[in-house]
């Protein structure tokens, strides 16, 4: 939809605002009840802002998640336990409740002391303990996702423990997400191990029946990307019909992706898949100046829109003001949801 332009219609003149909200009312009405199927990808922070939002809008969701994470509670269960580490999935099924309930911030409750218990949530622990008594982690997500009402659904990537490794630029191998953030070189190259991990037996027909196909936001290298070396993820996903969209981050991550530009992102997926594996990219267009020194003193710079590179890899650019007016810059999830929502009605 063009920006700064108005409607005229029986001498109504309405304003691009107004357009879009009843453009989503439309949606809400008809497209929804149509139950198109939107599968989310990707891991962190990212994906919940994601869910929280296109919840708003259907019930139709799947989130297939990231199992890589060696940090903080989800690592030392997976260290301890052997298990998937299940801080990603437990913020995914948050995200995706019917309301704000008790259970759900029970669910993110972290434990400030006690020994052994320091630094653990709830919802990690809730979820390793369930899977005991049911069998099976997967089980245990069903499960939790009845507790917690989510509106949708919640896989992992894969039930195999995998290890997320990196080349760096100097041709070192960095083992562990954790250690490659904090490596403080320049990553390469990402890839599992065991290299051919199969994926969670519902995420190839989930993939198959989905319309629109969602990547990030999220940590580009440690959250988005893992998902996608999953071979038969990434081959299933390559002939799919399905309307597919890059939600590029917002600002550059230190450790991760220091001075990339929008097309250095996209880049860095197909050349990791070997495929063009989306059409479309959203983007936001402007940053409020006040939180810039912030974020520079982080080593964090606000993601350059490389309008010319992007387009000469054959993907369409979405602009739009995605972000949060608060103290972080981050998307808005309804701001981000509606953009998605637009870009789905064009295009079905």
């Amino acid at each position: 939809m063009a920006q700064g332009r108005s409607l005229c219609w029986n001498g109504l003149t309405i304003v691009p605002s107004l357009l879009t909200c009843i453009f989503m009312k439309i949606y809400e009405n008809s497209q929804i009840n149509r139950n198109i199927h939107f599968v989310a990808i990707g891991g962190g922070t990212g994906l919940s802002t994601l869910l929280r939002g296109l919840k708003n809008y259907t019930k139709n969701i799947t989130a297939i998640v990231t199992v890589s994470d060696d940090g903080g509670s989800s690592g030392r269960l997976r260290k301890n336990l052997g298990i998937i580490p299940p801080g990603d999935i437990r913020n995914c099924l948050v995200a995706l409740s019917a309301s704000e309930s008790l259970m759900a911030d029970l669910f993110q409750y972290r434990f400030q002391d006690g020994t052994g218990l320091e630094g653990h949530s709830f919802g990690n622990l809730f979820l390793v303990a369930l899977s005991e008594v049911v069998g099976d982690f997967d089980k245990a997500i069903k499960e939790s996702s009845k507790v917690l009402a989510i509106r949708g659904k919640v896989l992992p990537a894969t039930l195999d423990t995998v290890v997320l490794k990196a080349k760096m630029e100097d041709n070192t191998i960095v083992e562990g997400e954790s250690n490659i953030t904090g490596s403080e070189k320049k990553i390469r190259r990402v890839f599992l191990k065991p290299a051919n991990p199969k994926p969670q037996k519902e995420v190839i027909e989930v993939l198959k029946e989905a319309e629109v196909i969602i990547f990030g936001p999220g940590s580009l290298y440690t959250s988005v990307i893992p998902n996608l070396l999953v071979p038969e993820i990434c081959n299933i996903i390559k002939d799919l019909k399905a309307i597919k969209i890059y939600v590029c981050n917002v600002m550059t991550q230190p450790g991760e992706t220091d001075g990339f530009t929008a097309g250095d992102h996209i880049k860095a997926i197909f050349d990791h898949t070997g495929y063009k594996l989306f059409d479309y990219v959203l983007l936001n267009k402007g940053t409020p100046t006040q939180l810039l020194d912030k974020y520079r003193a982080e080593g964090a710079y606000p993601v350059e829109i490389d309008l010319h590179d992007i387009t000469a890899m054959g993907v369409e650019v979405i602009i739009d003001d995605l972000i949060s007016e608060s103290n972080l810059v981050r998307h808005n999830p309804d701001k981000l949801v509606k953009a998605i929502l637009e870009l789905t009605m064009r295009k079905t």
